[in-house]
């Protein structure tokens, strides 16, 4: 077999299996399960708009308590992005210094 034809062989499966395995995903909008009585399952579409239009109520009751994410904490949307950004920046720049000189720096650079 030659090497054209294995590399085309796995790529196809690997194509192949990647659709055949999202395919339960197709199915995400009918969330609950109906019995041959008619009762229905856990989190039925039903469920979950009565779920969300309880919380629109409970938003539009209490204006001033805002959307509940905490932007400013460290638990927060800033604070993890500059948490993430001392950390990794941190590394890159340990790299850099690092890698302007030693044994493999090209000569006349460092």
């Amino acid at each position: 077999m030659t090497t054209r034809t294995l590399m085309a062989a796995v790529m196809l499966s690997v194509v192949f299996l990647g659709a055949v395995g999202s395919a339960g995903t197709a199915f995400a909008a009918y969330l609950g399960n109906v019995g041959a009585g008619g009762e229905t399952g856990q989190n039925t579409l039903e469920e979950i708009l009565e779920i969300q239009q309880r919380r629109i109520q409970a938003v539009q009751d209490n204006p001033g308590a805002g959307s509940g994410t905490p932007y400013l904490d460290a638990d927060g949307v800033v604070g993890a992005t500059v948490i993430s950004a001392a950390v990794f920046g941190g590394i890159a720049g340990a790299l850099f210094l690092r890698g302007r000189s030693g044994k493999y720096a090209a000569m006349g650079r460092g």
